[in-house]
């Protein structure tokens, strides 16, 4: 990506990947193949409420998936990061690099 693409009408950063909790899950389910809400919540220092927001959030972008079980008559949910989750990552990701390249230029 050129300066002037990245500076000068590119596409702006995906908001939805780009919130830190959201990004955070992403990343968190990019390197695990799976996690359960307590570790998200516990690996991103989140509330329950908040974590729930942002996962669901993501979910209704298709970019995680919810599988969600009893396990000693408790609930349990368990994401994993979907291909169309991992695209838009590695799209958010690649964006970044193009603008952390052209800073360094400068």
């Amino acid at each position: 990506m050129r300066p002037a693409e990245i500076f000068g009408g590119a596409p702006q950063l995906d908001r939805l990947v780009h919130e830190r909790l959201r990004l955070g899950i992403l990343s968190a389910l990019a390197v695990n193949e799976s996690l359960t809400f307590t570790e998200l919540k516990k690996l991103l220092n989140s509330t329950d409420g908040n974590l729930s927001v942002h996962a669901r959030k993501l979910e209704d972008a298709q970019f995680i998936a919810c599988a969600k079980s009893f396990q000693n008559r408790l609930p349990k949910s368990e994401y994993r990061l979907t291909a169309v989750g991992r695209r838009a990552l590695e799209r958010y990701l690649d964006h970044m690099e193009a603008l952390i390249g052209t800073m360094r230029e400068r």
